[in-house]
């Protein structure tokens, strides 16, 4: 596949493809004989896997040792190090869910209360004196 379709294919630009090459993020792809670049089965997954753990915040500088560790697997055992990469990134995405379902259940709780709570405002019963502590709404 060359390498329109591949960025095509992941929603990609050209140029982000040759970058992440370029820098290690994904391996080298293979050339065919007029030096174009000819990506397998494999660089495509390269591409899939860099743009989903870079879409949920792995660093470039990460994505760049996960594939130099690929490279190494052929003269050294990197496995380890290599999964606990995934691992670490796995951690951190479970840390940013968790935040991200936190303001969740706080913008339903405010939809589900908003009417009531302008009402309140309305008739005097809620001022900012005496407005809700949302911090405290779950304890």
């Amino acid at each position: 596949m060359n390498i329109q379709k591949a960025a095509e294919m992941f929603d990609l630009s050209v140029d982000t493809l040759r970058y992440y090459e370029r820098v290690g993020v994904i391996l080298p792809v293979h050339r065919n004989a007029s030096g174009y670049r000819d990506y397998k089965t494999n660089d495509l997954n390269w591409i899939y896997l860099a743009k989903n753990l870079r879409s949920a915040g792995l660093t470039v500088e990460s994505l760049i040792e996960f594939a130099h560790l690929a490279q190494l697997r052929k003269t050294q055992n990197v496995e380890e190090a290599q999964k606990q990469i995934l691992f670490d990134q796995l951690e951190e995405l479970d840390k940013k869910l968790a935040v991200m379902q936190e303001v969740r259940e706080l913008l339903v709780y405010k939809i589900e209360t908003y009417d009531e709570h302008i009402a309140k405002f309305k008739t005097g019963e809620m001022s900012a004196d005496k407005a809700e502590k949302l911090w405290e709404r779950k304890k």
